[in-house]
């Protein structure tokens, strides 16, 4: 199991303990405020996080490494991810007693994509005003009708259609452990959190409880896996796909693609060489 959950869930999954979505955001100013400052500053803090990282590309190799690896320690302090499949995001849901859904704020801040609604926030409590403050000043919306509370089968309908479109899903934290939003990405759509992790290797988010495995009898070599993979962990050629399993973060939307039921997902404890790989 990852940090997180040694740490914050007892020797379980952390997402799934209710207590770390049981904060009062009104009264938790410190929570308040870090997610007001991360909606209302993120346009800036993207900014200079890509700035430093394309900087740090041209510093010796021991010395780049180490300052992603520090980089990577404090945001798990205070906002860092974990990779979910499918089935998890349903668990999480069923905790939640307030369900939103928002645009993206980084499809909103990537030149030339639509801030598609695909975030979900996850809390005990209405968040509106917290949006309200952190919105605020964005020039080009979004309005109070962007925010829409949902059930959580709803919430479950549109992770579907998210899978359906190659999005993987990853559970965020608000001042770790505080968990607070249900994100839906690809590298193509402007994910930074994805952006930083598979393109600069800024780890910023755990791989899931799970890896995938294929069946290579069932495999038809079709390749669909190799495409959609945002981590590289399938190569296909001369008509063999190779599954990769200490690149794979678990996600599970290889399986969503796969025609001819192929590949699955498993515990990631019950698979040695990649069982504490995080």
């Amino acid at each position: 199991m990852c940090q997180f959950c040694v740490e914050h869930g007892e020797g379980e999954r952390w997402y799934l303990q209710a207590k770390n979505y049981a904060f009062d955001l009104e009264s938790d100013l410190k929570r308040r405020d870090y997610m007001v400052d991360f909606i209302s500053g993120f346009p800036q803090m993207r900014e200079g996080a890509i700035k430093w990282l394309d900087r740090a590309e041209y510093l010796p190799a021991p010395l780049a490494r180490a300052g992603k690896a520090a980089a990577s320690r404090h945001m798990q302090k205070l906002h860092f991810g974990q990779v979910l499949p499918l089935e998890e995001c349903e668990k999480v849901f069923a905790l939640a007693t307030s369900i939103t859904v928002i645009p993206c704020i980084c499809r909103m801040n990537t030149p030339g994509k639509k801030a598609d609604e695909v975030c979900i926030l996850v809390t005990t409590q209405p968040v509106t005003p917290i949006l309200e403050a952190g919105f605020k000043d964005y020039e080009s919306g979004p309005g109070l009708e962007d925010f829409h509370t949902v059930t959580s089968d709803e919430a479950m309908a549109l992770v579907r259609s998210c899978e359906d479109e190659g999005l993987l899903h990853s559970v965020w934290t608000f001042h770790t452990p505080f968990a607070a939003a249900i994100c839906n990405c690809n590298l193509e759509s402007g994910c930074m959190a994805m952006r930083l992790t598979a393109g600069y290797e800024l780890q910023m988010m755990w791989r899931a409880e799970t890896v995938a495995v294929l069946d290579e009898e069932q495999c038809t070599a079709c390749g669909r896996c190799a495409r959609i993979c945002p981590f590289d962990a399938f190569t296909a050629e001369k008509g063999r796909v190779t599954l990769h399993a200490e690149q794979c973060y678990g996600c599970g939307i290889c399986r969503s693609v796969c025609r001819s039921d192929a590949l699955a997902l498993v515990d990631r404890s019950t698979v040695p060489a990649v069982a504490t790989l995080w």
